[in-house]
C-alpha cells in the first residue's frame, strides 16, 4: 500500500526541487514556426532571460496553494522569489547558485547551493537531449487563459516509466499560463494556474527581499560537492528504466549530519530522479548514532505530485525521490548497489 505523506523522507528533497531547472532545447531544433518544439524552446528562453512577476495556483493531492514568483535577470545576475501566500508562508529566494529556504513552520532557514543555474517556477519540466525517442510532442488546439490567446502543447509517454504533461504558451512572450502534470491515462496530478502575470522592464530590490520574520529560526546549511568526486561513497544504479541515465554524481549534506550523502541524479532528458545514499551506522558518529530519530526507512511513500521509495543497501539509506510514475522510483532505488561490482555502469 502506498501512503500519500509529507514524511521525514520529504527532508531528503532538495528545497530547488520546488521549481525545475529549464535548459534548451538541443540545437536540432530549426522547424517551423507551428512546431510544438520550438514553442518549448521558446518558453525555455522566455524563463530564463525575462523580467516576470505573477501570482498563480498550485493545485495539487486536493490541494490548492496561491503562490507568487517573482524573477529578475539584471547584468548578467538573475534573482528570484517563489512565496506561498497562504498556510506558513514559506518562501524560497535564490540568487544565482545560492537558494535559500525560508521555513517558518519548521523555525528553519535552510541555504543550498545550486550548481546548475536556471529558473524555477512550479512544476516546469526540464526539455534535453531525449526528449523525443520517449515522448510524442504534439500540438493543441489554440485557446485563451485569463484572456490571452495561448498555444497548447502536449507531452505523452511512450511507456509507463514517466508521467506526461500539458502546457498553455502565451502567443506573445511564450510564457506558461497554465501547466499540468498528467499520468498514462491523461489525468491530471499537478497543474498551476495563473490568475496574473506581468512582464515589467525592471524590478525593484524590495520585490525580491524575504518578508518572513527570521527571529529565533536555525540556520542550516545543505552543502552539494563537486559532480564526480574521486572521494564519494562509490554507490550507482546497476539497472535503470529505458532512456534513463546519470547526469549528476556528487555530494550532499542533508541537515546536521557529519558525513555527506552521495547525490546522483537520473534524468531522460525530461524526467528526473534524485538518489540519495546517506553514511551507514559504522559511518556516523557515536553522538549522531545516539540521537538517531527513527529506524531505517523502508518502501513507498507519495510526496506531493511525485513518489519516493526508500531502502537499505549494505547498512546504508537509500532514497529515490522524483515527479514519476511510483514503479520508476522503485525501479531505480532497488537497484543501487556498491559501485565496486564489476558489472555496474559507469556512466
Amino acid at each position: 500500500m502506498i501512503a500519500a505523506r509529507r514524511g521525514p523522507a520529504a527532508w531528503l528533497i532538495p528545497c530547488a526541487m520546488m521549481g525545475a531547472l529549464l535548459v534548451a532545447l538541443p540545437e536540432a531544433v530549426r522547424a517551423g514556426d507551428d512546431d510544438p518544439r520550438v514553442w518549448l524552446e521558446k518558453m525555455n528562453q522566455a524563463l530564463a532571460t525575462r523580467n516576470y512577476d505573477g501570482m498563480f495556483m498550485h493545485i495539487s493531492d486536493g490541494r490548492v496553494e496561491t503562490m507568487r514568483i517573482v524573477h529578475r535577470v539584471l547584468a548578467g545576475r538573475v534573482t528570484e522569489r517563489l512565496s506561498s501566500m497562504d498556510g506558513p508562508g514559506r518562501e524560497f529566494v535564490r540568487t544565482n547558485d545560492e537558494l535559500t529556504c525560508y521555513l517558518p513552520d519548521k523555525k528553519t532557514i535552510l541555504v543550498e547551493s545550486r550548481p546548475q543555474r536556471g529558473p524555477f517556477l512550479g512544476s516546469l519540466p526540464q526539455f534535453g537531449a531525449g526528449v523525443n525517442e520517449f515522448y510524442q510532442i504534439d500540438a493543441l488546439p489554440s485557446t485563451t487563459v485569463i484572456g490571452k490567446r495561448v498555444r497548447v502543447i502536449a507531452v505523452n509517454p511512450k511507456d509507463q516509466f514517466r508521467f506526461g504533461y500539458r502546457l498553455w504558451l502565451e502567443e506573445k512572450s511564450a510564457m506558461p499560463l497554465k501547466t499540468q502534470l498528467c499520468d498514462a491515462r491523461g489525468g491530471v496530478i499537478e497543474q498551476i494556474v495563473f490568475a496574473r502575470l506581468d512582464l515589467p522592464d525592471t524590478i525593484p530590490d524590495s520585490e525580491l527581499a524575504p518578508t518572513v520574520r527570521t527571529e529565533g529560526m536555525r540556520i542550516v546549511h545543505q552543502d552539494a560537492g563537486d559532480n564526480a568526486s574521486t572521494d564519494l561513497p562509490g554507490f550507482r544504479a546497476s539497472q535503470l528504466p529505458p532512456g534513463f541515465h546519470l547526469t549528476v554524481a556528487g555530494a550532499q549534506t542533508l541537515g546536521g549530519a557529519s558525513v555527506p550523502a552521495t547525490h546522483l541524479v537520473y534524468s531522460d532528458g525530461l524526467a528526473t530522479v534524485s538518489v540519495f545514499v546517506e553514511a551507514g551506522r559504522h559511518d556516523k558518529s557515536a553522538a549522531e548514532q545516539a540521537i538517531a530519530e527513527e529506524p531505517p526507512r523502508e518502501g513507498l511513500v507519495r510526496v506531493g505530485s511525485g513518489f519516493v521509495f526508500s531502502t537499505v543497501v549494505e547498512g546504508h539509506q537509500v532514497t529515490a525521490v522524483g515527479e514519476v510514475p511510483a514503479q520508476t522510483v522503485e525501479f531505480i532505488g532497488r537497484s543501487v548497489k556498491s559501485s565496486t561490482a564489476s558489472d555496474l555502469p559507469q556512466h
